[in-house]
């Protein structure tokens, strides 16, 4: 509504715990609207107070409380949102699949607040004594030659093909696919499709448990020291997989840099440069050339982030890092 003329309701007072779909009268006589129902949330993930060693530098709201007071003030307007407020200072934050929280993550961000989030898990649910899952529709539209590999990767997903259209070299699939198979999926999609396949995906119904699906097939990068990232060390990595970072970069040890393709994580040194002597080869210092970095945005970095790894994000940046900054305290949290 954008405008109001005599006799219209623009806003109530007094009542502070109305909610979506409950019917307010004078009179105890009048029979109240039908209910509205609100769909239970598929997904959720975890908000804490950043700590990493950059936490506070470029954020305007960073303690516990302005988190608690602006999720409270979210939960009065969205109405597909719950969150628990755990006793140790963190939020469980629920809704009705990625975009959604990415979108209240995305309007915090730009409000000033800084903050870190967890991987998005699957929320699972009980009927008749199974173990059941949220599935989404998926719609796929690639070109031809794409067919394949999206039928194989789905395929690997628990994803069950359920029709399929070829018109004028452009190939459209439907898809029912658990939530947790399109998990990550969308980034390997626009890879896979050189950026020309379109994916849509709503959801559907809770179906039982599809099976364990396998996990990200790739490992991270961490950077093992603190200080700026050197063009000298990246030209180095890049031929172990690609990296999120250009040249200049303020790192700290446990922060993610880029991803390692032969599946294991790597802790690396990225802030070594060459060292400058008076001996010169013949085109050697002309032959570095480093590739355009991979810059992760909001949902890329949510698609890509393991159980062990943090998004962090503030205002200006969104950074990966795992849970655990050093080596040692991930050797001995590995699993949890």
């Amino acid at each position: 509504m954008t405008e109001a003329v005599t006799g219209d309701i623009v806003t109530i007072s007094g009542i502070p715990d109305i909610y979506v779909g409950e019917t307010i009268a004078e009179s105890d006589e009048v029979t109240p609207f039908e209910p509205i129902s609100i769909d239970d949330p598929t997904l959720k993930m975890q908000f804490l107070v950043n700590d990493s060693p950059f936490a506070g530098k470029e954020g305007k709201y960073v303690t516990t409380r302005h988190i608690r007071d602006r999720l409270e003030k979210e939960l009065e307007m969205n109405v597909g949102l719950q969150v628990d407020f755990q006793a140790d200072g963190t939020f469980m934050v629920a809704g009705r699949g990625e975009l959604h929280l990415a979108v209240l993550i995305e309007t915090m961000r730009r409000e000033g607040f800084e903050l870190q989030v967890s991987a998005p898990q699957v929320i699972f649910q009980e009927k008749d004594g199974k173990k059941c899952e949220p599935f989404e529709k998926a719609v796929v539209s690639v070109p031809e030659e794409f067919g394949g590999s999206v039928i194989e990767k789905l395929g690997k997903r628990r994803g069950e093909m359920k029709d399929m259209q070829t018109e004028n070299g452009l190939t459209t699939f439907e898809f029912m696919v658990p939530t947790r198979g399109l998990l990550g999926f969308r980034r390997e999609f626009t890879t896979m499709t050189r950026g020309e396949g379109i994916l849509y995906s709503s959801f559907d119904s809770y179906q039982p448990f599809a099976g364990e699906i396998e996990k990200r097939q790739v490992g991270s990068m961490i950077a093992g020291e603190n200080g700026t990232s050197m063009g000298y060390s990246l030209w180095k990595l890049q031929e172990r997989g690609p990296i999120f970072i250009g040249p200049g970069v303020e790192l700290y040890s446990g922060m993610i840099i880029g991803e390692h393709l032969k599946g294991d994580d790597i802790e690396v040194n990225a802030t070594k440069n060459k060292q400058l002597t008076n001996v010169r080869a013949s085109g050697s210092d002309e032959a570095m050339k480093l590739t355009t970095p991979r810059i992760m945005t909001l949902e890329d970095a949510l698609d890509y982030i393991d159980s062990d790894e943090y998004v962090e994000i503030t205002p200006t940046t969104v950074r990966l890092r795992k849970k655990w900054l050093t080596l040692n305290e991930r050797k001995k949290n590995k699993g949890k």
